[in-house]
Order: C-alpha cells, then sequence, then structure tokens
C-alpha cells in the first residue's frame, strides 16, 4: 500500500464489486454494483471496465442484462463507450450524475433499511476491530496510521478512497477471511451512501478522527475502545444520512430536479480539506 492517491485500489474492492448477483440479477441491480465500485474507487476515471461477457460471468447474470446496465449508465453519464482494438467501457468524470444516483439510492431505502445496514457495518466492522487488536503488528499499524494522517491533505474524492482503503485494510488485520470478506461486502454497499456526506467537513473530520481513535487503541490493544470508535463513527453517519434523507425527500416534494437539488448544495460548500478544520 503506497502513499499516492492515485494508486490502483486493493483488489478487494474489485472482488466485493463483481460478488455474483445470482437469481436476482436484473438490470437495477447491475446499475447499482457498478455505480458502487466507481464510488468506492475500485474503478477510478479513465478506467476500463471489464467487457460485457466478463461482467456477466463475474456478476452471474446475462449478458443482454450487463449490456442494458451499461446503457442506463451512458445515458448517465457515468461511463462512455470507444470503438476500435482498444476499445470498450470507460469510466467518466462524473461527480454529480455519481452523486444523483446514490442520493436517489438513498431517498428510495426505507429508513428501517437504512438504520439495519448501518447495523450490520458496525457489527462487522467492530468485530474486525477486535480481533485486530489481538493479532496486528505495531508496524503494520504504523503504515496504516501514517497513510490515515496523510489523507488529511487530500481533496474529498481522493480523501474517501483512502479512507476506505484504511478501513479495508483494519478489518484484514484481524486476520479472518470470513470477516474481512464481509466487511469489504458490506462496506461497498454502505460507502456508496457514505460519499455524500463527504461535502459536509465536519462529517469528514469525524470519520478521520475515530479512524485515528481507532488505530490508537489498537496498537494499545485496547479491544473496548476500537469496538467504541468504530461504533460511535458508523451511528454518526447513519444519523446523518437519516437527517439527509429527509432534507432531499422535502426538497424533492417542492422540485423534482433532484441534480439541481444537489448542485446547490455543492454550491454551498467549498471543495476543502481536513487541514485546519475542528473536530466533529
Amino acid at each position: 500500500m503506497t502513499s499516492s492517491p492515485a494508486q490502483a485500489p486493493p483488489s478487494r474492492l474489485r472482488t466485493a464489486a463483481f460478488a455474483p448477483i445470482g437469481e436476482e440479477g436484473r438490470t437495477k441491480l447491475v446499475e447499482t454494483r457498478l455505480v458502487q465500485s466507481i464510488t468506492v474507487g475500485a474503478f477510478t476515471e479513465g478506467e476500463r471496465l471489464p467487457t460485457e461477457n466478463e461482467l456477466a460471468g463475474l456478476l452471474g447474470v446475462a449478458v443482454v442484462t450487463v449490456r442494458e446496465a451499461l446503457g442506463s449508465l451512458r445515458h448517465l453519464g457515468l461511463i462512455e463507450t470507444r470503438r476500435g482494438r482498444n476499445g470498450g467501457s470507460f469510466v467518466r468524470s462524473s461527480r454529480g450524475a455519481v452523486e444523483e444516483f446514490n442520493a436517489r439510492t438513498l431517498m428510495e431505502m426505507p429508513r428501517v433499511a437504512l438504520a439495519d445496514l448501518g447495523v450490520h457495518y458496525e457489527v462487522i466492522a467492530s468485530a474486525c476491530a477486535e480481533y485486530a487488536c489481538l493479532r496486528a503488528t505495531p508496524g503494520e499499524l504504523a503504515v496504516v496510521g501514517r497513510i490515515l494522517r496523510e489523507a488529511r491533505t487530500f481533496d474529498r474524492d481522493a480523501w474517501r478512497r483512502r479512507v476506505t482503503e484504511v478501513q479495508l485494510e483494519l478489518a484484514a488485520l484481524s486476520q479472518s477471511v470470513r470477516l474481512t470478506n464481509e466487511h469489504v461486502r458490506v462496506q461497498t454497499e454502505f460507502t456508496s451512501l457514505l460519499a455524500l456526506q463527504d461535502l459536509d467537513s465536519a462529517a469528514r473530520t469525524g470519520t478521520h478522527d475515530a479512524l485515528e481513535r481507532q488505530i490508537e487503541a489498537t496498537m494499545s490493544g485496547d479491544s473496548a475502545a476500537a469496538r467504541q470508535a468504530v461504533r460511535d463513527s458508523v451511528r454518526a453517519s447513519v444519523r446523518w444520512l437519516v437527517g439527509f434523507r429527509a432534507k432531499l425527500l422535502a426538497e424533492h416534494a417542492r422540485s423534482s430536479d433532484l441534480r439541481a437539488t444537489l448542485e446547490a448544495r455543492r454550491g454551498t460548500v467549498p471543495d476543502g480539506r481536513l487541514d485546519g478544520e475542528g473536530t466533529a
């Protein structure tokens, strides 16, 4: 794991992104899985996605389903198709379109389902944190801690990718394959929603500070403190998402233009970094 924010994303992200969908394989689910993979940074701007046949095999759906999903993502401006020998489907620079897709997903998710997703993530992440206290080495934790500290200077997109990588690395330090795999799977789903709060500097700072507390607790072998840091962070994020969902639904009741609502929100908050910001 290097310190460059432009580094290739961990393979765990891509493994989770393309876990088989199975019998529920519909166009909308494929769309959602692909947008999640872009949101968490499994695929970044300019990268080529797997071919239609490869995606169909990875996701366990028909090629025609993948083709329809890719067509929808092209319409949304999330990907572009290039012809020729080196052609294929490539990720576009489309922060607004990704944010709109994720915001719509949040609006359509029942509040009880959102809370349940938070509980699931909290339980898995807390268990990983506990076992990392028992099994992680000081050297491993020092590397993860340094990489997290460097992320304070990143813009919000690079910060989100780095924080996601740190969370996955901390989970992997539990040395439990089952727990780590489940953590990756749930985080891929949860991060696409968490990315909506990244314009809120206080929320970002709170997430960052909680990760630092988790690393410090893990270094000292304090499993109770490590679990508490995870709980505090996840519950704060769920509260933020519940509140933001309510605001989106209220705004959407007055105007059907979700993109305009999100753009207005972006326009009120600078694309700042965490340097010098207060804690949550």
